[in-house]
């Protein structure tokens, strides 16, 4: 997508009509919009395809040397660098190079600052929507430059896993500022829900509570110092910065790339003789297990992006489809994970595959410290009647339990522990 002079809005890929499936609705006030099937959408089918209004980079995934676009956010490594550097192995060759589909050649660095991009079409897509604003020039290593200055706040505030990015909040001013119509991507952005508290069910976002008040006011001043704008004033007050920290909070898409994982998907679709796909499949298995002993869970690229008809998709803890970044890049696919009926909400769910196998009181503590709301939904109507404990609470439990029936020593250990 290029943007440019923010009078562009052609974010979602419709190849096919497949959006036209689909339609926004409004609910209630509590619940606000969600999004409906026009027709019969069966398992596995395209609902849509949609590019981001603006995405950026985790600053942690960056710093520990996750190489993306800084435009589409796809993987610069190639798969066998990337699988060198994930497993510590520095001479490890990956079988079938020719199925990697990074391009280094093709790479450009932006010739003021040197970030980089996979292409000219995006480092040009990246200076029409909003790198003007934000390109440091000769002070990109700076520490004293007032946006070096924020984002080194915000990595001292917001630690791995991160679930937000001050550097998103820090392009949506940037692409305002570069607009023509600045008007016209100030509604835009008005679409997404941006509430920091749901009164209803008193609860605030954790990130604004009391104990980050401070932190708040400091990012607030350093956000000011580094992008004030006149033509957007009101996020720049202390309610404004609160409503824009929770509109990337609550809505931000998180996006992962990963050339390794392009390059194994490429393999599983080879046809080979039985005894060289063992082999394959043998080397893959063993490669993951390195990666897992040296790196852990932490694979892609990892950054987040507001995309506006996925942010119409409600959460639900048994979704009936899923967003996934397929292309290597920003553009997320949204697919059916079982059959949807005209008239159906389409939902997603907000919980990882590990947080939805988890307690109905846990899943509700996520939700409701993260979005704001108490799930309702048919697998939380079911699971009314457990108790209320977290995950954590259930596993203590069971460990105290235990410890009673092996003697006071051991469960002297185990709380210990």
């Amino acid at each position: 997508m290029a943007a440019s002079a923010g009078d562009t809005f052609s974010l979602c890929v419709d190849p096919g009509n497949v959006s036209g499936g689909v339609e926004v609705r409004l609910i209630d006030k509590v619940k606000g919009k969600g999004l409906f099937a026009k027709r019969s959408i069966k398992k596995g089918d395209a609902i849509f395809l949609e590019r981001p209004i603006v995405s950026a980079q985790f600053l942690w995934n960056a710093l520990y040397k996750y190489k993306a676009c800084e435009y589409c956010l796809r993987a610069l490594e190639t798969a066998e660098e990337n699988a060198r550097r994930l497993s510590g192995l520095p001479d490890l060759s990956l079988p079938y190079p020719e199925l990697c589909r990074v391009r280094p050649e093709q790479h450009q660095a932006c010739p003021q600052c040197q970030v980089m991009y996979c292409s000219s079409e995006c480092r040009q897509a990246a200076a029409d929507q909003h790198h003007r604003v934000l390109c440091l020039g000769p002070s990109h290593e700076d520490p004293n430059h007032p946006i070096n200055k924020l984002k080194d706040a915000w990595r001292g505030m917001h630690y791995p896993p991160e679930t937000s990015s001050i550097t998103l909040m820090a392009r949506m001013v940037a692409v305002v500022k570069q607009a023509q119509d600045k008007g016209r991507w100030r509604k835009l952005f008005s679409h997404f829900c941006s509430r920091s508290a749901n009164e209803e069910e008193e609860i605030a976002h954790k990130l604004l509570g009391e104990k980050f008040r401070g932190q708040l006011a400091l990012l607030q001043g350093l956000f000011t110092t580094a992008l004030y704008d006149e033509n957007l004033s009101q996020w720049f007050t202390p309610e404004g910065f609160r409503s824009l920290f929770s509109l990337v909070g609550t809505n931000g898409q998180g996006v992962g790339t990963s050339s390794l994982s392009q390059w194994v998907h490429a393999c599983d679709a080879l046809e080979l003789p039985s005894q060289q796909r063992e082999q394959l499949d043998s080397f893959i298995d063993q490669l993951y297990k390195d990666i897992e002993k040296e790196t852990g869970d932490f694979l892609n690229c990892e950054g987040s992006g507001l995309f506006l008809l996925q942010s119409s998709c409600n959460h639900s803890c048994i979704p009936n489809a899923e967003a996934s970044f397929p292309d290597n890049n920003f553009l997320l696919h949204l697919n059916a994970l079982s059959d949807i009926s005209p008239g159906e909400e389409v939902c997603i769910s907000y919980l990882d595959c590990c947080q939805r196998d988890r307690s109905r009181h846990s899943r509700h503590k996520i939700l409701r410290e993260n979005y704001l709301f108490v799930c309702s939904c048919p697998k939380c109507i079911s699971q009314m009647d457990e108790p209320d404990l977290t995950s954590e609470e259930e596993e203590e439990e069971e460990g105290e339990a235990e410890g009673e029936t092996e003697g006071d020593e051991l469960e002297d250990e185990m709380t210990d522990v």
